[in-house]
């Protein structure tokens, strides 16, 4: 297949990429590489699938120097005009959008570039996608959505209407949107929920990457919640090996009743699926400072704070729908993918310790 991933700088694109690259699709990958932490890292990961800064240009296509079959353009999702003229030259089969404004905190004091990529970017994929034929639209929702939840484990069928971050609300608002297009347009969609990602190549901002680097450092690491957190820590291999089944599988379809619609927000008449995609495993977050610690042979130095706002305490997915229906099984520990982390650090900044 021909296959659109947005976010190919990004964490997950870069480790998506290679997957379906490997698995012999054609993929065009976009991304702005935008300044929201740091742009090296960006351009070292599209380095890494044969992209060199040097070929990147606005609204161009650079060919990779190692796959055949990859091709690369810096475009933001609000560009409409650049974006429609992409999805109309190159004739894709199905799109994962993974491009987005991402970070809780950073949704405090910087909303306005929640709205612009995660809102007007995500209306641009709909709209290029439902006038250019895409047979299945798959892109990335959040477990922020679960808010104020206090059920757990977290299940599609819960109410997610109370979130407690712009970000997490602009990731419900994708999700209504995709509905609303696949329910007026037949466009299949599929939204997917995922939980506390990480592995090499991850990003500079996340709690694994901040921890290490302070850890070998020598520097405090602050622990929120006084250090009363779990997470459904969920190693990226798992992840993408979730979106690639999906990506090769069978696309949601129209139902002629709306079977439990009343009851369950996760079923619908319209071809639109939304999924958890986790480990299935929470984690105490004080056990997953002393897996890096183990790994690093070094102990924290820890500084207690309260509770951060747009915090969620304790996040556990419920996989059993991803599960049932495209056989997915989450098969890495967090031992093995801190120590994949820690290694890739070392190697990557070889002056942290």
């Amino acid at each position: 297949m021909k296959i659109l991933v947005t976010g190919t700088a990004g964490f997950i694109g870069f480790h998506l990429t290679n997957k379906l690259l490997k698995e012999g699709h054609e993929v065009v990958g976009l991304d702005s590489i935008n300044d929201y932490y740091d742009e090296n890292l960006k351009f070292d990961r599209l380095k890494n699938t044969g992209i060199q800064r040097d070929q990147i240009r606005y609204n161009t296509l650079a060919v990779s120097e190692i796959y055949p079959g990859y091709r690369f353009m810096r475009l933001k999702l609000e560009d409409r005009e650049n974006l429609d003229n992409l999805f109309n030259t190159m004739k894709f089969d199905k799109v994962c959008n993974l491009a987005a404004q991402a970070g809780v905190r950073y949704s405090l004091t910087h909303p306005h570039a929640y709205i612009d990529s995660n809102i007007t970017g995500f209306l641009n994929i709909l709209e290029a996608s439902r006038h250019h034929g895409i047979g299945h639209l798959v892109y990335a929702s959040s477990s922020s959505v679960y808010g104020l939840n206090t059920k757990i484990p977290f299940s599609e069928s819960d109410s997610v209407d109370h979130p407690i971050s712009l970000y997490a609300a602009t990731k419900k608002s994708n999700e209504l949107m995709a509905h609303t297009y696949s329910y007026l347009f037949n466009l299949p969609t599929t939204g997917l929920r995922f939980f506390t990602v990480y592995g090499p190549w991850g990003r500079p901002d996340m709690a694994l990457f901040i921890f290490t680097k302070s850890i070998l450092e020598g520097r405090p690491i602050e622990v929120f919640n006084n250090g009363d957190m779990e997470r459904d820590f969920t190693y990226v291999d798992d992840i993408v090996d979730g979106i690639s089944r999906i990506l090769n599988g069978s696309v949601p379809q129209s139902l002629q009743y709306p079977a439990g619609l009343d009851s369950d927000p996760s079923s619908s008449i319209a071809p639109y699926s939304v999924y958890n995609i986790g480990n299935s495993k929470p984690v105490k977050l004080m056990e997953f400072i002393q897996a890096i610690e183990a790994c690093t042979g070094r102990r924290a130095k820890i500084e207690y704070k309260g509770m951060q706002q747009g915090d969620i305490r304790k996040t556990w997915a419920d996989v059993s729908q991803l599960a049932g229906r495209f056989d997915y099984k989450p098969k890495y520990t967090v031992d093995y993918g801190v120590e994949q982390f820690v290694r890739w650090f070392r190697s990557y900044y070889p002056n942290a310790d």
